[in-house]
């Protein structure tokens, strides 16, 4: 049992957070308060290879071990949540490619995606469909006049990261809409940017996570060749999308880790800082008890996540670990944003200060890659089948 980092994930780390403290910190809340899309940002993240996190080496990636993936949504979070949106979408996408999708469709998109010359995203939430995947209402039938073998996709899809930039899109759909159970007529489709009748029809306003966009994404009459069906064979849609929110749940927990972090460092600073009755307001013990308690559930939630996302580096199933631990850490970050604000009274409520930034970023973490409440229903489901034990 080890409990270190190996100097390989401390050296990313550090070059990360040297990253971080240059290019997001400085600019977040400003460009975060403008709206400005952090295209600078961007671009730095493409020169130290982060878009090719999870693509394989043969494929010009970094092939990162899951507790490095881990890491880096960790340390981009402490700057700026949104800056993590971006690459998040990206790197599920570019898994979900990497494992499922055939030697055609890898070799043509992963090398440029490693690069971050193109980008991508996921499709797969709907109106009237988020959690239930298998409720979305998008299909894709195969051209009735048999000429072309192209896919004919209708549908809408909401809160799209990237839908802007991503090329291709993977889209989630029903290829057989009257099979039941209904997994075993839904697919992912690769949608190439620009394709006639795929059409970003709206940003959707947020609370916060804000430098990325968040879009519904309308798809009238799109034509899609049915060589851009993922894997090749259709109705395996939904067991390859949950496959890969594996790796979005360990992402959004090492994200609320960032929020955390974050909110004890401004915590603990203001603490030393702010002075009332002629002493540091630090020297009051209430205020050292709700340091305290940011500082045990920060280091809780980030040795979960490390602990999750170790479990998947070897290669076992791992749904149930990484629900512990999105659930734990997105709850740590939510409590420790509000003990923060709260130690910075009245400062804590301003626009000036970045607690109110982290305050409105954590209750993402809750709701993102399935809500709370219902992966505590997957973890209680896997410990009663005896699929998962604890202790």
């Amino acid at each position: 049992m080890d409990f270190q980092l190996n100097d390989e994930q401390r050296l990313f780390r550090q070059t990360l957070r040297d990253f971080v403290d240059r290019e997001i910190v400085p600019v977040a809340r400003d460009w975060e308060r403008s709206g400005r899309y952090p295209t600078e940002i961007v671009e730095g993240m493409r020169k130290l290879g982060l878009f090719g996190l999870l693509v394989p080496e043969e494929y010009g990636g970094l092939a990162a071990d899951t507790v490095s993936f881990a890491l880096t949504f960790e340390e981009i979070s402490r700057g700026w949540l949104g800056i993590a949106g971006i690459l998040g979408s990206h790197s599920v996408s570019c898994w979900l490619l990497a494992h499922h999708g055939t030697p055609e469709q890898r070799a043509r998109y992963l090398p440029e995606l490693a690069t971050g010359a193109r980008r991508t995203g996921i499709a797969l939430t709907e109106p009237g469909a988020g959690t239930d995947l298998q409720g979305i209402s998008t299909t894709a039938r195969l051209d009735p006049s048999g000429a072309s073998g192209d896919y004919i996709v209708n549908g809408t899809k909401m809160w799209i990261t990237n839908a802007r930039y991503a090329d291709p899109l993977p889209v989630l759909v029903k290829t057989d809409p009257k099979a039941q159970p209904a997994h075993r007529g839904m697919s992912i489709l690769l949608v190439e940017a620009g394709t006639p009748g795929m059409e970003v029809t709206q940003d959707i306003g947020k609370l916060g996570y804000k430098g990325t966009e968040s879009c519904e994404v309308v798809l009238d009459g799109v034509r899609v060749p049915s060589s851009q069906l993922l894997g090749g064979i259709e109705g395996r849609g939904l067991q390859q999308a949950l496959s890969s929110l594996e790796t979005g749940r360990i992402n959004i927990a090492a994200r609320s880790v960032g929020i955390a972090q974050r909110a004890y460092e401004e915590a603990l600073s203001y603490a030393r800082d702010r002075t009332a009755f002629s002493q540091a307001i630090g020297d009051f013990q209430a205020v050292q008890l709700r340091l305290a308690e940011i500082a045990v559930q920060l280091q809780a939630a980030r040795l979960m996540t490390y602990w999750a996302a170790s479990r998947m580096d070897d290669g076992v199933r791992m749904d149930t670990e990484s629900g512990m631990a999105k659930i734990f850490a997105s709850e740590t970050a939510l409590q420790c944003a509000t003990d923060s604000m709260r130690i910075h009274g009245g400062y804590g409520y301003s626009t000036e200060f970045e607690v109110e930034r982290l305050y409105r970023d954590a209750p993402l973490m809750s709701i993102g890659e399935g809500t709370n409440d219902v992966l505590r229903t997957v973890v209680a489901k896997s410990l009663l089948s005896g699929k998962a034990t604890v202790g």
